[in-house]
């Protein structure tokens, strides 16, 4: 499937795990290999980022596992801080 890069900014990115992560502010390219390198990502959820006086993170693109409405990305217990409510590992 192909999209515009244009049509990422403003989707919002949750985790595999149902969890707002933020909304895409940019797409970092890597023109030599021609392809997306990573989203930043700002608009925090600041329940589960634990931004550190940043306004915003990368996403790699690596962890992407689906775009569509939305952007899903992998959950990464040491990438994201844990909520309150999570019973699972």
């Amino acid at each position: 499937m192909k999209t515009q890069v244009t049509e990422l900014f403003g989707m919002n990115v949750y985790t595999d795990k149902a969890i707002l992560v933020g909304e895409v502010d940019d797409v970092l390219l890597d023109i030599d290999g021609k392809k997306i390198d990573a989203l930043a990502v700002g608009k925090l959820n600041p329940e589960l980022a634990d931004s550190k006086g940043h306004r915003g993170l990368l996403i790699p693109f690596r962890i992407i596992k689906n775009v569509g409405d939305i952007i899903i990305v992998r959950h990464i217990s040491t990438a994201f801080r844990s909520t309150k409510d999570e019973s699972f590992s």
